[in-house]
């Protein structure tokens, strides 16, 4: 059977996913970002985690060759957000409220989740790079609902039940 991209897009889009922006900096130590819906756990002890990046993807060299990485989980709230780092925009932190932590990554406020990490390893998956995280600080929200995205389109858990 012959599966086409676009049959396997559809397909996976029936899954919901939470909503990220992965953060790093360039190799001139220029701040970089890109949404990522995939993203997944990978181990309790050591804490682990997980992304997948595209080859295509413009800045991909600051996430398998630096060091750090940020994995910032949205809020529902923060849509706009989500939006502004999945374009190819040049500057995208000039109206998107951020700090940096020991590392010197961006780590973007009122997030729901922020995870600072170090890189541990990168593996090819087709066209694709895995690279796998050890989570070294975290802080958590009070409060909030995930931004979702689900069937090509962002929802929210509350429109879901």
């Amino acid at each position: 059977m012959i599966i086409e991209p676009s049959q396997f897009r559809n397909a996976l889009g029936r899954f919901a996913s939470g909503v990220t922006v992965i953060t790093g900096l360039a190799p001139d130590g220029t701040p970089v970002g890109a949404t990522v819906n995939a993203f997944t756990s990978l181990s309790l002890e050591p804490p682990l985690i997980l992304i997948c990046l595209a080859k295509s993807m413009n800045s991909l060299p600051a996430f398998i060759e630096g060091n750090h990485f940020a994995i910032n989980i949205l809020k529902d709230s923060q849509r706009q957000i989500s939006v502004n780092f999945a374009t190819q925009s040049a500057d995208k932190f000039s109206n998107v409220a951020h700090n940096t932590w020991s590392s010197g990554v961006p780590i973007l406020s009122g997030c729901l989740v922020n995870m600072e990490c170090v890189r541990e390893a990168v593996y090819e998956g087709g066209d694709h790079e895995i690279i796998v995280g050890r989570v070294l600080r975290l802080e958590i929200a009070d409060s909030g609902e995930p931004l979702l995205f689900y069937r090509g389109a962002y929802a929210r858990a509350a429109d879901m039940v």
